[in-house]
């Protein structure tokens, strides 16, 4: 009997002060911050702000909407990607910041949804280029990641459907 192959996947973000990052993801983490602040979150009073920034320099922003029909609603960083998508099919996102000034938001633990980050690597794999994400709760330190696939390495694709997306 073949012994079993072992595969081993490793996610890496990068730690830093939000002090050490370059101007531009500054920006777009300022971005995010004002974003989150025209969330409408009355049930949960989780506020998350996304922003992203495409290859052009355009930056667009998208806040959670919450609904009393819980499934209706949209996370920050959904409604951001979907906006930039429908606005600007034709450029590639090169970051997306996502932050939040919750209280009760955990610095060490704050990450998208799974479904956000299926869209996020969905995002990626479409443009064909990595998605770098930049996460802040507050104005603590800042978690980095190099790619959205990092985030999700068994991410659902289209072969799983048996299919292949055309370009």
């Amino acid at each position: 009997m073949a012994k079993p192959r072992v595969r081993e996947f490793l996610s890496t973000l990068n730690l830093c002060s939000p002090l050490d990052l370059d101007p531009e993801d500054r920006d777009l983490l300022f971005e995010a911050h004002e974003a989150a602040s025209k969330a409408y979150a009355p049930y949960s009073r989780f506020h998350v702000g996304g922003a992203v920034r495409l290859a052009n320099g355009v930056v667009v922003r998208g806040s959670n909407q919450e609904n009393m029909a819980y499934p209706s609603g949209m996370c920050g960083e959904r409604v951001a990607v979907f906006a930039a998508g429908a606005q600007h099919p034709d450029v590639a996102m090169t970051a997306v910041a996502i932050a939040s000034p919750s209280p009760n938001a955990l610095a060490h633990a704050f990450m998208p949804c799974g479904g956000c980050r299926q869209v996020l690597v969905e995002a990626e794999r479409r443009q064909g280029i990595p998605l770098r994400i930049i996460l802040q709760v507050r104005d603590e330190n800042v978690m980095i990641s190099e790619s959205a696939l990092n985030l999700m390495p068994f991410a659902f694709d289209a072969k799983g459907l048996g299919v292949a997306l055309e370009d």
